[in-house]
């Protein structure tokens, strides 16, 4: 006698997992963040607290070189002379100019809007370079930013090109038709 499997309700199964869908998003963490050579800005849609800073890192001269300060405590971490402030997006060419520091920059302020809760669940990021180089930003770039968000923590990541995103947009996970999801 061979096995007598219970019979599936494929449609059903599809019912009952929608109607869970909304409790799982209790638990999903979305953080929007906007970048810039000038400006930093790490949003969540669903607690509504923003950091919004210079994208500046202290780093302390020497052999063994490590982060002193971000965002704007590392100007005032200046004062010492065995200090070096890098931004990390500044370059004339490229989005990215030191991709380690950029991506320790990022999991700083990560740090900083989630606070210190241990059960913090990774967040699903949304990179938004600010601006529109000629001819776009580059394979290269959209990878760097990709990778940058994964190493600062993140569990999915996508870089978005358009105008600014609403807290709904983000929160449904629906971007719009007026830009584009470069990955």
């Amino acid at each position: 006698m061979g096995y007598i499997h219970p019979r599936v309700n494929l449609q059903q199964d599809l019912t009952t997992f929608s109607l869970l869908l909304p409790m799982f998003s209790f638990f999903k963490n979305v953080v929007y963040v906007q970048l810039s050579p000038e400006l930093l800005t790490i949003h969540s849609p669903k607690t509504g607290k923003s950091i919004s800073e210079r994208p500046e890192v202290a780093i302390s001269a020497g052999p063994k070189q490590t982060i002193i300060a971000v965002g704007s405590e590392a100007r005032a971490a200046l004062a010492d002379q065995t200090v070096n402030v890098v931004n990390p997006f500044a370059h004339p060419r490229s989005l990215v100019s030191d991709f380690t520091v950029a991506e320790q920059l990022l999991k700083a302020f990560l740090k900083r809007l989630n606070g210190q809760n241990i059960l913090a669940v990774a967040p699903e990021v949304v990179m938004h370079p600010m601006g529109d180089p000629a001819g776009g930003f580059t394979q290269v770039e959209i990878r760097a930013l990709h990778e940058m968000a994964l190493g600062a923590g993140a569990s999915q990541v996508k870089v978005w090109q358009g105008r600014p995103l609403t807290d709904q947009e983000l929160m449904s996970r629906q971007f719009p038709s007026d830009g584009r999801v470069l990955s």
